[in-house]
């Protein structure tokens, strides 16, 4: 107090005098003088440290991390911060992941290929992979047109173990997906695959694809997207993360980009709640 008292009237009387009326040493008071002055400095020095790692985190994710998980990485670099402090650090910065919802039929039901039942019944936890594959199509915009994207998704990890893109959405983008899925992973014999009741799923093709293989066959109900609610939240998540953030002028430039964030970045590094904070590969590699 008698220090602070010295530096708050230091403009009206000399420090020495201060010290002396006041009974204290004039080096002590210089020696807290320089305390505060290194403290102050060292503050500053965390605080922008803790700024640039946030900075990191936020930008390495492509401007689709909130605060929840720019916290996960601080933690996962050593740093102790409190969520609320990233969340406030952010704001100051002006760094916000902002999701923009979209939704867009993509199914085609309407046919006389045969149905067959729903093996999951929303039952999405799964203790091992190649167990349960999920399966949808979804769709981006680009100047040129339309590109059609058909995802396979391993329940276990969240995974996008197989994927395929096209201009049209026919028999073909799904079979190719699948078929890199069955290449990649190998799974054996007893496998549920599920999807919707889409032309592209009940195809002869496909299924025969599929009992080849020996994988079971399940499906959603009519118009429920809440029976493949995984792999729904999965393109909904790249969406907000990719396709509402660019502008893409050709058709080659957005299958660069999702190639790109699938492999490079959806299963390598993008933290996912239901599976611990972990990526779909780390998950995977803590499994084996």
């Amino acid at each position: 107090m008698i220090y602070s008292f010295i530096q708050a009237h230091r403009d009206e009387f000399t420090v020495s005098k201060m010290c002396k009326v006041l009974e204290v040493s004039t080096s002590g008071y210089y020696k807290w003088v320089n305390n505060k002055a290194k403290t102050h400095s060292e503050r500053e020095r965390y605080r922008k440290e803790i700024e640039q790692k946030i900075k990191k985190s936020f930008h390495e994710s492509g401007g689709t991390y909130g605060s929840p998980r720019v916290h996960d990485d601080l933690l996962d670099w050593g740093y102790v911060i409190s969520q609320k402090t990233v969340a406030r650090v952010m704001r100051e910065l002006g760094l916000r992941a902002i999701p923009k919802e979209k939704y867009k039929v993509t199914t085609d039901s309407n046919h006389t290929l045969k149905i067959y039942p729903n093996l999951v019944k929303r039952q999405f936890n799964v203790d091992t992979p190649n167990r349960i594959w999920v399966t949808d199509i979804t769709y981006l915009w680009t100047l040129e047109g339309w590109v059609y994207l058909a995802t396979v998704m391993d329940l276990f990890s969240r995974k996008i173990v197989g994927w395929s893109l096209d201009t049209r959405m026919k028999k073909e983008l799904t079979l190719q997906a699948l078929n890199r899925a069955i290449i990649a992973r190998q799974p054996e014999e007893g496998l549920i695959h599920h999807s919707d009741r889409g032309s592209q799923y009940c195809c002869n093709e496909y299924t025969n694809l599929l009992n080849e293989h020996g994988i079971q066959i399940s499906m959603s109900r009519k118009g429920d997207p809440y029976d493949n609610a995984c792999i729904e939240s999965f393109h909904a998540t790249l969406k907000k993360d990719l396709i509402y953030r660019r502008r893409f002028k050709t058709r080659s430039e957005a299958i660069k980009a999702v190639n790109y964030y699938i492999s490079s970045f959806y299963n390598e590094k993008r933290k996912h709640t239901t599976i611990g904070k972990c990526s779909p590969n780390q998950f995977e590699r803590n499994y084996r």
